[in-house]
C-alpha cells in the first residue's frame, strides 16, 4: 500500500498559459517518466453512495470527507490502483492499493468481496467502508496529464486537460467508451502538490499565471455535468 500526505492546490488556467508555463518548468524540474511528448492518460472510476454523499459533501465544503476511486493508466494494463483520498484540513491523505485486473473488474460491477483476499489492512478497511455505506460505481473520468517533479520536496506540478466523463458504462478497461467533455477543451486544471513547504523558485514561475483557484474536483465536474443533463 502506498500512503501520501500532502497539500494540494488547484487552479483553472488557459491552454496558452499551460504551454508557456510547462515550457519553463521542464528546464528546472524533472518530467514525469510517463510524460512522453503530450503527457499521459489517466482514467478513474469513482464510487459513491446511492444518495451521492461524497458529491454533496464536496460541493457543500464539508471539511472532513473521503473519496474512493479505481484508477488505470492504460486499458491494456493487468492491474489498477484502488485509492481512497481523505480531506484533512488543508492536507490530503491518499492511500492506494494495487489490485489485479480481474479484481478491478469485480469492483466495477459492485462486488467488493475480492478485497478480503488481500493481506493489507487497507483493503479490509475499504471493503467495510464501501459495504456499510452501500457504495456503487458512479462515473468514469478521463483526462490527459503532463506532470513535473521536484525531488527536493516531492513536489508535483500537474496540468490536466481534455477532461471527459461517462455514466453510461463502468467498464474501466474498455477501449471504446463513449465519453463527453465536462470542461472547455481550452481550459487546463493546474494542480500543485507538495509536502510541508513550496519551493520559491517553482512558485515564482507560477506567479505569472492569471489563475483563479478551483475548489471543485474532476469528479464533481463530471457529476455536475450529469445532473445538468438530467435536468
Amino acid at each position: 500500500m502506498n500512503k501520501v500526505l500532502r497539500e494540494e492546490k488547484k487552479f483553472l488556467i488557459s491552454i496558452d498559459e499551460f504551454r508557456r508555463t510547462s515550457g519553463k518548468l521542464e528546464k528546472v524540474m524533472l518530467q514525469d517518466p510517463h510524460n512522453g511528448t503530450h503527457g499521459y492518460i489517466i482514467r478513474s472510476l469513482y464510487f459513491d453512495t446511492p444518495y451521492d454523499t461524497d458529491y454533496f459533501e464536496k460541493t457543500a465544503g464539508i471539511e472532513l470527507r473521503r473519496k474512493i476511486r479505481l484508477r488505470i493508466y492504460d486499458p491494456k494494463h493487468d492491474f489498477a490502483m484502488l485509492e481512497m483520498k481523505q480531506k484533512q484540513g488543508t492536507r490530503q491523505l491518499k492511500r492506494s492499493l494495487k489490485v489485479t485486473r480481474a479484481d478491478a473488474i469485480e469492483l466495477t460491477q459492485g462486488r467488493y468481496e475480492c478485497l478480503l483476499r488481500y493481506q493489507e489492512p487497507f483493503a479490509v478497511e475499504v471493503y467495510a467502508f464501501m459495504k456499510t455505506r452501500c457504495y456503487i460505481p458512479c462515473t468514469i473520468v478521463q483526462y490527459q496529464r503532463k506532470a513535473f517533479i521536484a525531488k527536493e520536496n516531492k513536489i508535483r506540478v500537474t496540468f490536466d486537460n481534455r477532461i471527459v466523463a461517462t455514466e453510461s458504462s463502468f467498464d474501466i478497461f474498455s477501449q471504446h467508451l463513449n465519453m463527453n467533455p465536462v470542461l472547455d477543451p481550452y481550459d487546463v486544471v493546474l494542480e500543485i502538490k507538495y509536502n510541508g513547504f513550496f519551493l520559491n523558485y517553482i512558485q515564482s514561475m507560477l506567479n505569472c499565471i492569471d489563475k483563479s483557484e478551483l475548489s471543485v474536483s474532476k469528479y464533481v465536474l463530471a457529476r455536475h455535468n450529469a445532473y445538468q443533463t438530467h435536468i
